[in-house]
């Protein structure tokens, strides 16, 4: 038994020594760096840090049948009391008019968007979501909470932007 074990034991040794590699390793320390490149980095849009709430952009329209919104200067009280109507009964629920909830707040937000798009947006959110890059920008911001069509008409629409306008 004696034997058995001392055979295993050179036996193992020799492998050892016949697995060494004939290559010499160097005394000390080195380090082998990889030659790099200077590149400039791409140059991130200039409101890359600005929350999708609060970035303006005047140009875009949006998808959706409305392609042209022409707003008076006068404010239609009217037209603005319906909009807050239709607003309390079917928007209530998700935006507060002056604070972010669950969606982001109207007030001001004809200082960031133009007419079309936020009608857009309230007729067509499926397909804003889908195709409009700001409405993405809107979902990611607000938790991926997307904003639910209440099928309201153009009319009721056009009421709800005009409340809008007295925020």
């Amino acid at each position: 038994m004696k034997t058995g074990i001392k055979s295993v034991a050179i036996l193992f040794s020799l492998l050892l020594m016949a697995c060494g590699g004939k290559e010499k390793k160097k005394e000390g320390f080195s380090v082998e760096r990889a030659k790099t490149t200077t590149e400039k980095p791409a140059e991130a849009p200039a409101d890359a840090g600005t929350p999708a709430s609060e970035r303006v952009d005047l140009t875009n329209k949006g998808v959706g049948p409305i392609q042209s919104v022409t707003l008076s200067p006068e404010i239609d009280q009217a037209l603005a009391a319906k909009g807050k109507e239709t607003y309390d009964q079917m928007c209530m629920a998700c935006h507060k008019p002056d604070k972010k909830f669950i969606g982001p707040a109207p007030k001001g937000i004809l200082e960031r968007r133009t007419p079309e798009w936020v009608m857009n947006m309230i007729l067509n959110p499926e397909v804003m979501i889908k195709e409009d890059p700001l409405a993405k920008d809107l979902l990611m911001e607000f938790n991926g909470a997307p904003m639910a069509n209440q099928h309201l008409t153009e009319e009721q629409a056009r009421a709800v932007l005009e409340y809008f306008r007295t925020l």
